[in-house]
């Protein structure tokens, strides 16, 4: 009713401003364990090499977060690309639907057409293998730097 009243029903920024505040929470939480595993010893021996508060960060904490931050940003957005709920209700012109939003209201007169079903299921997880394919060993490598180290 809220995105209603201030005009963004059926439009993009109208689903973009509910997929943050629900995204933003999980990248912060799942980055706080990356940023946290980086040893503070090397911000002070970048201090002590001269180098300033952005060149710390920019030179030697974000090469370190870099595989957490790509596997954070892999989890938004498949959890962006997976949303239901709020591109439904949102969203109400056809040309305005999210591809599972259109996947599930997908139907014929008489029966469900369970292989286009299907094949518009597989279609549209072709962009996520291929992100994921794509980014494989930050993947991995942003998974096992999260694990607990004893």
């Amino acid at each position: 009713m809220f995105l209603q009243s201030i005009g963004l029903t059926n439009s993009y920024l109208g689903l973009i401003i509910p997929y943050t505040t629900f995204a933003l929470p999980l990248a912060i939480w799942n980055l706080t364990t990356f940023f946290r595993q980086i040893p503070y010893d090397m911000e002070e021996a970048a201090k002590m090499d001269g180098a300033s508060i952005l060149q710390t960060f920019g030179r030697v904490i974000l090469p370190l977060a870099l595989p957490g931050t790509f596997t954070t940003a892999i989890l938004v957005f498949i959890a962006a690309w997976n949303e239901f709920l709020f591109a439904l209700t949102i969203n109400t012109k056809e040309s305005m639907k999210t591809v599972p939003v259109g996947i599930a209201l997908f139907q014929g007169q008489y029966t469900m057409p369970w292989g286009e079903i299907s094949a518009a299921a597989i279609i549209v997880t072709v962009p996520i293998i291929i992100l994921v394919l794509f980014f494989q060993r930050s993947i991995v490598s942003g998974v096992t730097a999260g694990a607990v180290k004893e």
